[in-house]
């Protein structure tokens, strides 16, 4: 069965005056005046409501406040136009206190943008009258950008496998409308483009990482990864069991050869007419995740289906690099397994030999990320990137350390610092970590190269054992970086801001601006 296909809404440029525009809802930004944030008082509307603050008469803000509106950030308020304006509806979505000097934060603007499209659902056309400016950079991302990415990533639901939309259920928003000063400037439609391609690679990430796992198992992962990235244009090579072991891929083999069905390693190239840098990107697709042999307990095993969200993160972002045509050379290697119980699942007290020859002592089953990571990362180095960039939920401990927000980062020092800076200009949080080399003696074999997990501090520092581990196959001379999604990747709450509930598709946008950081700097 192939992953149903999340449609987001179409983006457009407008430059007519709001309170005119035939749509179903207009959206303004508002402000708490004088640090009232959360509280009643004084509101000031944001930049780009003025011709619909004069058709309210220089009364709106009065009327915001007596529906309860305080201008808190995300907090969206509907007000009922009868007529003063074109639109049936006026939404005001807060936008925190007014900034000095600058306008809001792009992520500010993201955030609030994604929130106010939300609960809309059930319009179809939405103009969004928001703050925008040229230097609306406080993060390194234009204004634009974050409000189009908001609009998109705000309207996206996964409804999957239902039979049927229930009766009260109310569509998504399909058309939204960005007011600026000129639709057909070049560098805005060039802006509204490039979201449109970047919220596209989230949803489709977001889609696989909302299918259940007994839908999307290896081969079947593996296949449409390979269908969706032939067909934007992609070099495609899948590696089945039997290339795997002819490879020499014995950690992928490992941990996949416990499940009827079989893993495999999906290699994708995006080749530019000229590039001086390339970029290797690994993701982990663990399909579904028991801890075999070391099998998990059953609280929660369902959000295991999710446990493949760093290889649907970097597919995804290979198929829109075709798309947006960076001129660095990209190749992805993402290996697909299921860890499953059976009498062919590895146990721990195995060793195992890695591609590449190195030999690997089995401790627990569950940690076995790591061990089809470690097989693509060696595969990756053998091409000598310029930069690797590996991304995975790969631990508990990343959660107990950070949260569910904040991804962890280890590796080369000056790499993690890039990637801390792009998931600040995009609004995904990351926080580097250390690799201590106190870790690295806990991992000691008696019998073979090193062991999968710490024999001494058990779960303790479990996000730096994760990283520790994996430095173990990255080649001498490398820059490379880890980044440790197992929270941000999957929220099990309510949606929030641009995260919608379920698969995330982080660090999706992570990935490209630090790909965009590499074409501009190297």
């Amino acid at each position: 069965m192939t992953t149903p296909t999340t449609a987001l809404p179409t983006l457009s440029l407008a430059d007519t005056d709001p309170a005119d525009l035939t749509v179903d809802a207009v959206v303004i930004g508002v402000h708490s005046q004088d640090g009232a944030e959360g509280s009643a008082g004084e509101l000031l509307l944001a930049s780009g409501a003025e011709s619909i603050a004069a058709a309210f008469d220089g009364k709106l803000t009065a009327t915001l406040a007596v529906l309860g509106a305080t201008g808190g950030a995300g907090e969206v308020t509907k007000v009922a136009t009868l007529g003063t304006i074109t639109a049936p509806v006026l939404v005001a979505v807060g936008l925190g206190a007014e900034p000095v000097g600058a306008a809001p934060a792009p992520d500010t603007l993201r955030r609030a943008t994604a929130a106010a499209v939300r609960a809309l659902a059930g319009a179809k056309k939405v103009a969004l009258a928001l703050p925008l400016s040229d230097d609306a950079e406080d993060s390194g991302a234009p204004a634009l950008r974050a409000v189009a990415e908001g609009a998109a990533l705000g309207a996206y639901r996964f409804t999957g496998y239902k039979a049927k939309p229930a009766a009260a259920r109310k569509d998504p928003v399909s058309a939204v409308s960005v007011l600026v000063p000129d639709a057909k400037e070049q560098t805005a439609q060039s802006e509204l483009k490039r979201a449109a391609v970047v919220t596209t690679a989230v949803a489709r990430t977001r889609d696989w990482v909302n299918v259940p796992a007994n839908l999307l198992r290896p081969p079947t992962f593996a296949d449409e990864i390979a269908e969706a990235a032939a067909k934007a244009g992609l070099e495609v090579e899948v590696l089945d069991e039997q290339d795997l072991t002819k490879g020499g891929f014995g950690g992928v083999l490992a941990v996949g050869m416990g499940s009827a069905a079989k893993p495999r390693l999906v290699k994708l190239t995006y080749t530019p007419a000229s590039s001086t840098k390339s970029v290797a990107l690994v993701g982990k697709g663990i399909t579904f995740d028991t801890g075999g042999v070391s099998i998990k307990p059953p609280q929660g095993m369902w959000e295991m289906k999710s446990d493949m969200a760093g290889a649907a993160a970097v597919a995804s972002t290979m198929i829109a690099l075709a798309e947006l045509k960076p001129a660095v050379a990209v190749t992805a290697y993402i290996p697909i397994a299921e860890n499953m119980l059976s009498g062919e699942a590895y146990r721990p007290g195995d060793v195992v030999t890695m591609r590449g020859g190195k030999k690997v002592e089995v401790l627990n089953t569950d940690a076995e990320g790591r061990m089809i990571l470690a097989d693509a990362i060696t595969l990756a180095c053998e091409s000598n990137p310029d930069y690797l960039v590996e991304t995975s939920t790969l631990t508990g401990g990343q959660v107990i350390a950070l949260g569910k927000r904040i991804a962890g980062v280890m590796g080369s020092d000056e790499l993690a610092q890039r990637v801390k800076a792009a998931g600040e200009v995009v609004g995904e949080p990351t926080w580097p970590m250390p690799l201590p080399d106190d870790v690295r003696k806990t991992m000691e074999s008696d019998v073979a190269d090193i062991l999968q997990v710490s024999a001494g501090m058990e779960r303790a520092g479990h996000m730096l054992q994760g990283g520790v581990f994996l430095r173990e196959f990255v080649a001498e001379g490398v820059e490379w970086v880890h980044i440790d999604i197992a929270g941000p990747s999957f929220n099990s709450g309510e949606p929030t801001g641009h995260w919608s509930k379920g698969g995330t598709g982080v660090p999706v946008r992570t990935l490209l601006a630090l790909i965009d950081d590499i074409v501009a700097n190297g």
